[in-house]
């Protein structure tokens, strides 16, 4: 049997319809893959960021802990540690130089007598007025 081609005068040819869902699709897929990538980063650079080494807390606690009966060590540290603070201010700036002032008599010697309150006010006045 051979089929016969008649031609149908009712119904409409097929036309093609324009599908733009898998392109939506795919947008949608690369959107969420970049949104996971910057979650990802940003929760790296948090617990990088978290763990990470405070030097100004380290000289902060160091100063705090500071050893006032051993004159010449404690001025080399107050010098040393109290550096990283001098930059703050022009406050901080001031006293960190009177500080190291008045301080220097008690370096370079060999045996060294005790802080003066003068100078142990200085001190403690320059270790309260720091902050991190």
């Amino acid at each position: 049997m051979q089929a016969v081609d008649i031609p149908i005068h009712d119904i409409k040819p097929l036309i093609e319809i324009q599908e733009y869902s898998f392109y939506y699709f795919l947008a949608l897929v690369g959107f969420g893959i970049i949104v996971l990538l910057l979650l990802a980063y940003f929760l790296y650079s948090y617990v990088k960021n978290k763990n990470k080494y405070n030097i100004r807390k380290e000289h902060l606690q160091l100063l705090t802990a500071l050893d006032i009966s051993d004159t010449k060590q404690a001025a080399y540290d107050v010098t040393l540690y109290g550096a990283t603070f001098m930059q703050d201010s022009q406050n901080h700036q001031k006293s960190y130089e009177t500080l190291v002032e008045a301080l220097e008599e008690y370096k370079y010697k060999k045996n060294v007598k005790a802080f003066d309150t003068q100078r142990q006010n200085l001190i403690e006045s320059y270790i309260g007025m720091l902050n991190v």
